[in-house]
């Protein structure tokens, strides 16, 4: 059987998600507490729908494995409380349950969104969220942030906004981009939903809107980089401290997660 798995973390520690020899992720850390529960190779294909880099936190990530049906059945029904007293602190299974066949974690998601946060105080950040929000030295404007997050709507080449990989498309579609700033603590936050996103996408992003915010470019330039189809050197990627994936989303039905599946890989896979 497939089982879905919502996941929580605080990339601080981390070195991404993917499992790497010798570093700690958080992929290697949820195989190695559930290879522990239900013994070598029982759970099969851990699947992710964004993975995430080095120091990017998640409060909304999901993943699917497989696993046999009389493992499920014996172990389902605690599996997420033994995993809870098992895994360091920092990463957390939030929610586990049986899935579709056709669920797919990755090629069934319909949409990313992830959060930026960023402070323009004059005293930096707050010490309980040092962690997960941006210190930025210069006062910023939240009309230009959205000026310029306006520009970035839409479906485009982001090549110069992307680490590009060889026969893999930068062409992306931004549905959510703004900015508000909490009334709270006067924090901004800044809201990016795609239906992807390639490598160092958001924070390339986010670092070009920054630099409009705070009256170095104008409010313009951000989207005038999108000509361009390499790589731009003149967008520099935000620190990764300060983006979390917060949702991911999928069909209702078990034929509509088959179908966006399809259609994905064919999006996604380069011909050979």
């Amino acid at each position: 059987m497939r089982a879905r798995l919502d996941i929580a973390y605080d990339g601080t520690d981390f070195s991404g998600w993917a499992v790497q020899p010798s570093r700690r992720t958080v992929a290697g850390s949820i195989l190695a507490v559930l290879e522990q529960v239900l013994g070598a190779d029982v759970a099969t294909g851990l699947t992710v729908a964004g993975r995430t880099d080095a120091g990017v936190h998640a409060t909304g990530q999901v993943a699917h494995v497989d696993l046999p049906d009389p493992v499920w059945a014996a172990t389902g029904p605690t599996l997420l409380r033994r995993l809870a007293g098992l895994l360091p602190g920092d990463v957390r299974v939030t929610a586990l349950a049986e899935a579709p066949a056709e669920f797919d974690a990755r090629f069934s998601a319909t949409f990313r969104r992830y959060e930026y946060r960023v402070t323009d105080s004059p005293w930096g950040a707050d010490p309980l969220r040092r962690r997960d929000t941006l210190a930025w030295p210069r006062s910023l404007d939240l009309e230009r942030l959205n000026a310029a997050a306006e520009g970035l709507h839409g479906e485009h080449d982001f090549a110069a906004f992307c680490k590009r990989k060889e026969n893999a498309t930068t062409v992306r579609e931004v549905t959510r981009l703004e900015w508000h700033r909490v009334v709270a603590d006067g924090v901004l936050v800044a809201t990016v939903q795609a239906d992807a996103f390639c490598q160092a996408m958001v924070r390339s992003l986010v670092g070009a809107m920054l630099v409009a915010g705070d009256g170095r470019r104008p409010p313009e330039w951000p989207a005038s980089q999108l000509t361009r189809r390499e790589r731009s050197s003149a967008v520099t990627v935000a620190p990764p401290h300060g983006l979390t994936l917060v949702a991911v989303g999928y069909p209702d039905s078990p034929g509509a997660l088959a179908a966006r599946a399809t259609a994905t890989r064919r999006l996604r896979t380069p011909a050979s």
